[in-house]
C-alpha cells in the first residue's frame, strides 16, 4: 500500500492539503498530527509488516491529548520537514493515543522506565520489526543543547547502528523483553496482613509535608487514594495524625492554583510544593477521584468546605466535560491562544475591566493578584496571575471591616462575574471521547455524592452516563467497548473498564437499592473473570485473552495517577462476595491479594487503592439487609441514618415488602427468608460470619455499629 498523499481542496487556486494515515482515526489526539510531514500509522499489523518487509525500524510515538509536552514535540519536530525526511526515510513510524491504547502504553512505559530509570509523555520508543524495543526516552528536543541529544542527531545515530550493527540492537531488544516477562512473575509467599496498612501509614507519614500539605516535593500530585486510604486508617485506628494529614492537604489543595477558582474543577498537577503553579489540563479521573476524596473527607469532618469542593467539581463537569448522551468526555487540555495555562492566567488590569476598581482590590487581596503578575515563564511574560489563596475568609475580611459572611458572598459574586468574562475567551481543546474506565470512576464519584449530600441531580447524572455506557459501549457478546466517539464504540475494552464500571454498578446499587444494578455487576464480573483472570497465578491481565500480547501479558498493580485494575477489582470482589453470599468470589479475591502482597509489601504507599481494599477484606466487615417498605417513614430512617456516617466497612442491601423481590432474592438468595418484625423496618447485621438479634430501632442499628454520635 502506498502511503495517502492527502485530499486536495477542490477551491481554484487551492494549495494541496496533505494528510497522513491518521485523518481516518477517531481519536482526537491522533487527528492533531493528521496533517504531519510526518508518514504516520496508527497502530496496527500494516506498518510492521512493512518493517520487516523493507528492514527497517519503527519509531513509536506515544502521547494524549492535552499533554503539553507532546504538543511541543509535535511543533518542533513532527511539523518539521527535515525531522519528516528522516523518519519517512529510514524509520516506519506509529503515532499512539496512549488513553485509547492503555495497553500499549503500559508496557513500553515499562520497558522506559526500565532503560531510562523514569517515564513520562511524550513516550518515544525504537523498536524492532518484531516489536521489541531498543531505545525508549520522553521528550527530545529537536536539535541537541544542554547535554540533551536531539532527536535529528538520535535518528541520525540510530539509522547508522540499524545498518552497522543491527544484530546487537535485536540481541539488545530480545533482552529487554526478557527481563519485562521476568517482571511479571508474583509471589505467593507472603500473606497480606494488617501490617501492610500499619506501613502504608508510616510511609505515607514521614513523606507527609506539614507546611503545604500533600506528600513528598515538586511535583506534587493531588493523589486522592492517599487521602481515602488515610480516612479508613483514621477510621480503623482513631489515629489522629491520619486524619490532620487528609485535612491539610485537601485544604491546600482547595485554596492553591492548582483549583480552578473560578470556574471549579482541579488542574492535573501542582508544579511546586505550595500547589500555586498548576499543571493546567483538567482530566476527568482527577476530578472522578477528588469527588470521592473530598465527600467522603466531608462524612468524616462535616467541614461545610470540603462538601461545596466536592459539588464545585461536580458541577464543572456537568458544565464542560458532558455529552448530550449525559456520558463524560476525558479531558480539556492546558494549552489555548497557543499558550499554556492562557484561558486561566489574568492581569490585573483584566480583573479591573470586569469587576470595577473596588471588587478588584478585593480579589486581588483574595487571590494574590499583582501588577507584575505571580506567573512568570519566558513565552507568556510578566503580568499574569494565577488565582490562589493563601488566608482564610477570616482572615481576608478584617482589612475590609466586613462580616465573613458578607466577604464569602462578595467573593461567589466575583467568581461569578470572572466566569462569565472567562467564557469569552479561547477554550482549551476538549478531549471527547468518551472512555468507560474513567466514566466508570465519575459514576462511582456521583452515586457516591448523590447518597452522602442527598442530591437527586447528581444520582440522575450516574444512572443517565451507566444507561449510555451499558447500551452504547457493548460489542455484540455484551462485553465492554473501551471508547466512544463521533457515533462509534470501539476497542475492546481492558481491565481498567471492567473493574471501574463493575465499582460504578455497585455504588449505583447502594444509592439506589435498584437490584438491576447489582445484577449488571454480577454479570460483568462474571465476564471479567473469565476472560482476563490468571488462573496460573490469581489476578487479573491488563487485556482479554483474545487480545492481542504485546510482548507479555501484562498484569497491574501500581496505583498511580489512576488506580490499578487490579486494586479495585480486589475491592469489588470482597464487595460483591458479601453482597451476594458467594463465597467463591471471596476465594478470588484472596487468590489475587496474595498474588500481589510480596510487591505491595516492597512500597505499600505506592499502592494505597490496594491498601483500601485490603482494609476493607480484613474488616470485619458488617453486613446490613434492611427489609420494609421503600416508601415508609421507618425505612427511609434506617437508610438515611447509614448514609449520614462515615462506613467504609459496612455493606447495604435493601429487601422490599409488598413488591417483587425476585431479582434481589436470586441475585442474593440468603435473603429470602428474611422478614419484617411486627410489620416495622428491620435491620439484620452481621459481622463476619456472626450475626446479631435483628432490630427495629435506628439507634440500636447504629450502636451495632458503633457509631452513635
Amino acid at each position: 500500500m502506498k502511503p495517502e498523499k492527502g485530499r486536495l481542496d477542490q477551491t481554484p487556486g487551492a494549495v494541496e492539503t496533505h494528510h497522513n494515515r491518521l485523518i481516518h482515526e477517531k481519536s482526537p489526539y491522533l487527528l492533531q498530527h493528521a496533517d504531519n510531514p510526518v508518514d504516520w500509522y496508527p497502530w496496527g499489523d500494516e506498518p510492521f509488516a512493512r518493517a520487516s518487509r523493507e528492514g527497517k525500524p519503527v519509531f513509536l510515538s506515544i502521547g494524549y491529548t492535552t499533554c503539553h509536552w507532546c504538543h511541543v514535540m509535535a511543533h518542533e519536530s513532527f511539523e518539521d520537514a527535515h525531522v519528516a525526511k528522516l523518519l519517512n526515510e529510514n524509520f516506519i513510524s506509529i503515532k499512539v493515543d496512549r488513553e485509547e491504547r492503555p495497553d500499549i502504553d503500559s508496557i513500553y512505559m515499562s520497558v522506559c522506565q526500565m532503560m531510562a530509570g523514569q517515564g513520562g509523555w511524550p513516550l518515544t520508543l525504537i523498536l524492532t520489526p518484531e516489536k521489541k524495543p531498543f531505545f525508549a526516552g520522553t521528550y527530545i528536543p529537536k536539535e541537541s543543547r544542554f547535554g540533551m541529544p536531539g532527536l535529528i542527531d538520535l535518528l541520525s545515530r540510530i539509522t547508522k547502528s540499524w545498518k552497522e550493527r543491527r544484530r546487537e540492537l535485536i540481541t539488545s531488544a530480545e533482552e529487554i523483553a526478557a527481563a519485562l516477562v521476568q517482571g511479571q512473575e508474583t509471589d505467593h509467599a507472603i500473606n497480606p496482613d494488617i501490617s501492610m496498612l500499619n506501613q502504608g501509614y508510616q510511609e505515607l507519614a514521614l513523606r507527609f509535608d506539614a507546611a503545604h500539605g500533600g506528600f513528598g516535593n515538586a511535583p506534587k500530585f493531588p493523589a486522592p487514594h492517599n487521602i481515602l486510604f488515610l480516612l479508613r486508617f483514621w477510621k480503623r485506628t482513631s489515629d489522629k495524625h491520619a486524619l490532620t494529614m487528609v485535612e491539610k492537604t485537601l485544604g491546600a489543595m482547595r485554596l492553591g492554583g492548582i483549583y480552578d477558582h473560578v470556574g471549579g474543577g482541579f488542574h492535573r498537577y501542582s508544579t511546586d510544593a505550595r500547589w500555586k503553579v498548576p499543571h493546567f489540563e483538567k482530566m476527568l479521573y482527577d476530578q472522578a477521584l477528588l469527588v470521592m476524596a473530598y465527600t467522603e473527607a466531608f462524612q468524616v469532618t462535616k467541614n461545610p468546605k470540603f462538601r461545596k469542593t466536592a459539588e464545585e467539581i461536580i458541577s464543572y463537569v456537568f458544565r464542560d466535560l458532558t455529552s448530550a448522551e449525559g456520558a463524560f468526555f476525558s479531558a480539556e487540555d492546558a494549552d489555548s491562544e497557543g499558550r499554556e495555562g492562557a484561558f486561566y492566567l489574568w492581569t490585573a488590569s483584566e480583573i479591573e475591566d470586569v469587576l470595577g476598581k473596588e471588587d478588584a482590590i478585593v480579589a486581588a487581596h483574595a487571590f494574590n493578584v499583582t501588577h507584575t503578575g505571580n506567573y512568570h515563564d519566558k513565552k507568556n511574560g510578566r503580568g499574569l496571575n494565577i488565582l490562589y489563596r493563601t488566608q482564610s475568609i477570616a482572615r481576608l475580611a478584617s482589612p475590609f471591616n466586613i462580616a465573613d459572611i458578607d466577604l464569602a458572598s462578595r467573593l461567589e459574586s466575583i467568581m461569578a462575574r470572572l466566569c462569565s468574562a472567562r467564557k469569552q475567551r479561547p477554550r482549551p481543546s476538549l478531549d471527547d471521547k468518551i472512555l468507560a474506565d474513567w466514566n466508570g470512576l465519575f459514576i462511582a464519584a456521583l452515586a457516591q455524592a448523590a447518597r452522602t449530600f442527598g442530591n437527586e441531580n447528581y444520582l440522575e447524572a450516574a444512572r443517565r452516563a451507566m444507561q449510555f455506557v451499558l447500551s452504547r459501549m457493548r460489542d455484540t457478546k455484551g462485553g465492554l467497548m473501551h471508547r466512544y466517539r463521533d457515533g462509534e464504540s470501539a476497542i475492546p475494552a481492558f481491565g481498567d473498564d471492567y473493574a471501574f464500571i463493575i465499582k460504578a454498578l455497585i455504588e449505583l446499587y447502594e444509592s439506589t437499592f435498584e437490584p438491576s444494578y447489582l445484577a449488571s455487576a454480577r454479570e460483568l464480573n462474571t465476564m471479567f473473570l473469565a476472560h482476563f483472570w490468571d488462573e496460573a497465578q490469581g489476578g487479573f491481565f491488563t487485556i482479554s485473552d483474545s487480545a492481542e500480547i504485546l510482548l507479555v501479558r501484562k498484569k497491574e498493580i501500581y496505583d498511580g495517577a489512576i488506580p490499578s485494575c487490579n486494586s479495585v477489582a480486589f475491592e469489588n470482589l470482597v464487595r460483591l462476595a458479601h453482597l451476594t453470599g458467594d463465597a467463591a468470589i471471596e476465594q478470588k479475591a484472596s487468590v489475587l491479594s496474595g498474588g500481589f502482597s510480596a510487591i505491595v509489601r516492597r512500597s505499600p504507599s505506592a499502592h494505597t487503592w490496594f491498601l483500601c481494599s485490603l482494609d476493607c477484606a480484613i474488616g470485619p466487615l458488617h453486613d446490613i439487609v434492611i427489609v420494609g417498605k421503600r416508601d415508609s417513614s421507618d425505612t427511609q430512617a434506617m437508610i438515611d441514618a447509614l448514609e449520614h456516617h462515615y462506613l467504609p466497612h459496612v455493606l447495604v442491601l435493601y429487601r422490599p415488602i409488598g413488591e417483587s423481590d425476585y431479582l434481589l432474592t436470586s441475585l442474593a438468595p440468603f435473603t429470602r427468608t428474611l422478614c419484617p418484625i411486627s410489620e416495622k423496618a428491620t435491620a439484620y447485621f452481621c459481622t463476619g460470619h456472626t450475626c446479631a438479634i435483628p432490630t427495629t430501632e435506628v439507634k440500636k442499628m447504629l450502636e451495632l455499629l458503633g457509631c452513635l454520635d
